[in-house]
């Protein structure tokens, strides 16, 4: 009994022996308890609420400022005027400026040349005319036949004699130079000339604007038949008829006597209103 006894113990002795750990070994992981993995998961919500909410706050500051113009690139517009302005850019070379008057007592009239002083045609010989003049325009020969308006010699002395005379047209400056070498051939007559490129285009109209030449508005007078050239200064312009080929046309003598009634008044938009108003001179026409 003993001896059988004594093996079983031993028996089970072999079966399940006991295990001693070296100090060396590696050491199994403890497992976590229920109420730690909880008290984690608790402060990792936390910490992402904390996140969310610094993230949020700077969405809104983001959105409420008022990013700078400059920084994006913008510009702020100026308002739209309800009234549509001329062009503050004229295609066409603005008037230039003259040089200081030779006698600065001497008011200044400015005459226009085509249909004012003369007319010119370009088709074949008309029956009558006083002169041709042959320009090279834009690598071509051009005749033009031109016809005096009645009165255009003793015009340009009478207002040579009391005034500085400027010729302002709106003719290309090869056709029109060619014309005044004819009317004034000794240079005596006219101070000085312009052409096309001192006008300004305005809404694809030719305008001769008297503001920048560089006389004062007070002391001129522009005398031309086509309202649109002085629709900046309406005050400073004599208006005459078109002239085509009536010789029997007297419009310039009427201008004549407008120069003695210029010198009568110190401001030329004075002389200019109480002509019309008196002897009927041809008002400024709407454009």
């Amino acid at each position: 009994m003993v001896s059988k006894f004594s093996t079983r113990s031993s028996s089970r002795r072999n079966r399940s022996p006991v295990r001693h750990h070296s100090s060396g070994g590696k050491r199994s992981t403890p497992r976590s308890s229920p109420s730690s993995v909880k008290a984690a998961i608790a402060r990792s919500v936390r910490s992402c609420r904390r996140r969310l909410a610094k993230v949020f706050s700077r969405l809104a500051v983001l959105g409420c400022a008022s990013p700078s113009p400059h920084k994006l690139g913008f510009r702020r517009l100026s308002s739209t005027p309800t009234k549509p302005l001329l062009p503050s850019t004229p295609t066409v070379t603005a008037a230039a400026r003259l040089p200081p008057p030779s006698f600065p007592e001497k008011k200044t009239v400015f005459l226009d040349l085509d249909e004012t002083l003369v007319h010119s045609r370009t088709d074949s010989p008309p029956d009558r005319y006083d002169f041709s003049v042959h320009p090279s325009i834009d690598g071509r020969v051009v005749p033009f036949y031109v016809l005096k308006r009645p009165g255009a010699d003793e015009l340009l002395r009478t207002a040579a004699a009391v005034f500085e005379v400027v010729v302002f047209t709106a003719g290309l400056r090869e056709y029109a130079s060619l014309v005044l070498d004819r009317l004034d051939p000794a240079g005596e007559l006219i101070a000085h000339r312009l052409y096309r490129d001192s006008c300004r285009e305005m809404e694809g109209k030719l305008v001769k604007d008297l503001a920048g030449v560089g006389r004062a508005l007070n002391r001129v007078v522009l005398v031309d038949d086509n309202p649109n050239a002085y629709v900046l200064q309406p005050e400073n312009a004599l208006r005459v008829t078109p002239f085509s080929n009536d010789l029997s046309d007297r419009e310039l003598s009427k201008v004549m006597k407008f120069f003695e009634v210029a010198a009568l008044f110190e401001d030329m938009r004075d002389a200019v209103a109480y002509y019309r108003s008196e002897f009927g001179g041809h008002k400024p026409q709407p454009v």
